[in-house]
C-alpha cells in the first residue's frame, strides 16, 4: 500500500475530466474526502472519496464495489460512480457518494448521545452492516466520522471494503478503532462489533475507551455508561474475536418492550383482593347469606319490570298523542320527541336523531425537541399522529397515522400528543368518545400542529 497522504491543497483538480475538487471534507493517512457536484444534476452536491492503492489492488476494491452496490440498502450511503485516475503519479480509487450534512463525529465534541439517540444510532447502523455481511464483506473502519446524516436519514459510510477472512498486511491503522486482530492480517464480521462498542462508549462519554494494544488487555468500558450498554460494549471489546457478541445479540439488546397502547396514565394490573380471614360460618351463617341474596335478587327484578312496563306505557301514550296531533308540531320539535326507532328508518325516523356538538382541544402540548435535532432539519418532514380520547377528553391511545422519515421526531410526537386535552363532543346532550388527527410539521424554525376530529 502507498504511504502517499491524500493532499487538501489538491482542491480545484478534475477527477475523470468530470468531477472538481470544490472544498476539502477531512481525511486519513489512506484516503481523503472532497466535495463536488453530480455531473448533469445541476448544483446537487455530492463527496468524492480518494483512496490510495497499490496498482495491484485497483482492480480488486472495484470488483468489491461492483458487488456490493449492486443490492442498496437505505442506510449505506448511495455510490454514484467510481473509478481509477492518478495525481502526481499516485495511482487512486474514487468514489462518488451522497453528500452528508454532517456526521457523528461533529456532534460528539458538543455534547454526548442520550441513551435513547444511542439505541436509534444503534438500529440504522447494525441494519448497514448486517447488508455487507451477508454479502461476504467486512467494514473494517466504523467510527463516528463513517456514521452520516443524509436529508435526516443515518447513514453509513463504505467507501472502503473487506473480504471476510481475507488475509493480509495492508489493512490501514487504525487506532482503537481496528479490532486486535488486524495486527495479524485477517480480518472477519467481528472486527465489525469491536468498532461499534468503541463507537458505542464513544457516543455515550464523548471519548473511546481506555486502551493499552501493547497490554494485550481489554479496553476499560467506563461503570457511568447505562445498561444495556455497558454490556454491549464490554462484550463487543474481546481481545479474542470469538468471543465478542454478535450483531444479533446487539439488535436484541436494544430492542424494547413490545409497545403497549398509550394511556393517560400507566397501564398497571389491578391488584388481587384477598380477602380477609374469617373463622369458618356456622351452619345458621352459612344458612343466612343465602337467603338474603335470594331475596334481594327477585325483588330487584320485579322492580325493573315495573319501571320498563311504566316506561313503555309512558312512551305508547305520548307516541299516540303525536299521532293525534301531527297537523300541529313542527318538525323541530319532532326532533326532539322520544319514541321507539323504526326498525327500518325513513325520514320521520332521520328527524328524530339527536343533535351531535364538536369537541374541541383544551391543552395543545409541543414536543419536547432537542436544538442539535432541530438544527439538523433542512426545508419541512411531516407526521400524523391518532389520538383515541375518552369521553372525559383524556387520550386514551396514540398511533402514527403517517410516521414521517425520523424515528427521533415520531417519539417526541407521540408523547407530545399523549399529554393533550380535549373538550369531548357531544351526542343527544351526553359526552362521547372522539377520535382526532394531529398533523406535526417540523422545521427549523419550529413545530405546528394542525387538530382534525374525524370522530363522530
Amino acid at each position: 500500500m502507498t504511504t502517499t497522504p491524500i493532499r487538501s491543497d489538491w482542491v480545484g483538480r478534475v477527477i475523470d475530466g468530470r468531477f472538481t475538487l470544490h472544498q476539502w471534507l477531512g481525511g486519513s493517512e489512506w484516503s481523503g474526502v472532497f466535495q463536488t457536484d453530480l455531473e448533469g444534476h445541476g448544483s446537487q452536491k455530492a463527496a468524492l472519496r480518494l483512496i490510495a492503492a497499490d496498482a495491484a489492488d485497483l482492480q480488486a476494491y472495484i470488483a468489491r464495489w461492483t458487488v456490493a452496490t449492486a443490492q442498496s440498502h437505505p442506510h449505506l450511503m448511495r455510490l454514484f460512480h467510481t473509478g481509477r485516475c492518478e495525481i502526481e503519479a499516485v495511482p487512486l480509487l474514487y468514489a462518488v457518494t451522497e453528500y452528508a450534512e454532517e456526521n457523528l463525529a461533529e456532534i460528539l465534541p458538543e455534547r454526548p448521545l442520550t441513551p435513547t439517540e444511542t439505541r436509534e444510532m444503534l438500529e440504522p447502523v447494525l441494519d448497514a452492516l448486517a447488508c455487507l455481511h451477508r454479502q461476504g464483506f467486512v467494514h473494517g473502519h466504523l467510527k463516528p466520522s463513517n456514521i452520516m446524516v443524509v436529508d435526516n436519514q443515518l447513514k453509513l459510510c463504505w467507501a472502503r471494503l473487506y473480504v471476510a477472512g481475507e488475509a493480509g498486511t495492508h489493512f490501514p491503522a487504525a487506532g482503537i478503532y481496528g479490532a486486535p486482530e488486524f495486527a495479524t492480517g485477517t480480518i472477519s464480521p467481528a472486527a465489525d462489533a469491536w468498532s461499534l462498542g468503541v463507537t458505542v462508549v464513544e457516543a455515550l462519554t464523548q471519548h473511546p475507551p481506555v486502551w493499552d494494544r501493547s497490554a494485550h488487555n481489554e479496553p476499560v468500558v467506563p461503570e457511568s455508561i447505562p445498561q444495556p450498554f455497558f454490556d454491549i460494549a464490554q462484550e463487543c471489546l474481546r481481545i479474542d474475536p470469538m468471543r465478542r457478541c454478535t450483531l444479533g445479540d446487539i439488535g436484541a439488546r436494544i430492542q424494547p418492550a413490545q409497545a403497549l397502547p398509550v394511556q393517560a396514565a400507566p397501564v398497571q394490573a389491578a391488584p388481587v383482593q384477598t380477602p380477609p380471614v374469617q373463622a369458618p360460618l356456622s351452619q345458621d351463617e352459612k344458612t343466612a347469606v343465602p337467603r338474603s341474596s335470594r331475596r334481594l335478587v327477585p325483588a330487584l327484578v320485579v322492580l325493573a319490570v315495573l319501571v320498563l312496563v311504566v316506561a313503555v306505557g309512558a312512551m305508547m301514550m305520548r307516541s299516540h298523542d303525536l299521532r293525534t296531533h301531527s297537523s300541529d308540531t313542527s318538525s323541530d320539535e319532532q326532533q326532539f320527541q322520544p319514541g321507539p326507532r323504526p326498525e327500518s328508518p325513513g325520514p320521520a325516523a332521520q328527524s328524530t336523531a339527536g343533535e351531535t356538538v364538536d369537541g374541541s382541544v383544551v391543552e395543545r402540548v409541543l414536543p419536547d425537541v432537542l436544538p442539535a435535532a432541530t438544527a439538523s432539519i433542512h426545508g419541512q418532514f411531516d407526521l400524523s399522529i391518532r389520538v383515541h380520547v375518552d369521553a372525559s377528553g383524556n387520550v386514551s391511545k396514540a398511533e402514527f397515522d403517517e410516521p414521517g422519515p425520523s424515528k427521533y421526531f415520531g417519539r417526541v410526537a407521540l408523547e407530545a400528543a399523549q399529554r393533550w386535552k380535549f373538550k369531548p363532543p357531544q351526542v343527544d346532550g351526553r359526552a362521547v368518545s372522539s377520535v382526532w388527527l394531529l398533523e406535526f410539521q417540523f422545521t427549523q424554525a419550529g413545530t405546528e400542529i394542525d387538530p382534525t376530529e374525524v370522530s363522530p
